[in-house]
C-alpha cells in the first residue's frame, strides 16, 4: 500500500513539474502585450494626474487650512 502511494506521488510530482515547465514556455512570447499594458496604464496615470492634479492640490491645501484654523 505504501508503494502505490509513492507512485502516486511520484507520478503526481512529474505531471505538475512538466505543466510548470510548458507554463513557463508559454508566457515568455507574452512580453510586448504586458509592455503594451504598462505603458498604457503609466499614460493613464500621467493624464489623469495631469486633469486632475490641481484640483486635488486645491483640496488638499483647503483641508490643511482647516485643520490648522481649529
Amino acid at each position: 500500500m505504501l508503494r502505490n502511494w509513492i507512485a502516486r506521488l511520484g507520478r503526481v510530482a512529474d505531471a505538475a513539474r512538466g505543466s510548470a515547465s510548458d507554463l513557463l514556455e508559454d508566457e515568455r512570447g507574452d512580453v510586448p502585450g504586458w509592455v503594451l499594458i504598462t505603458l498604457m496604464t503609466a499614460g493613464l496615470v500621467v493624464l489623469i494626474w495631469a486633469l486632475a492634479g490641481p484640483a486635488l492640490a486645491g483640496l488638499f491645501e483647503q483641508a490643511i487650512s482647516s485643520v490648522a484654523g481649529i
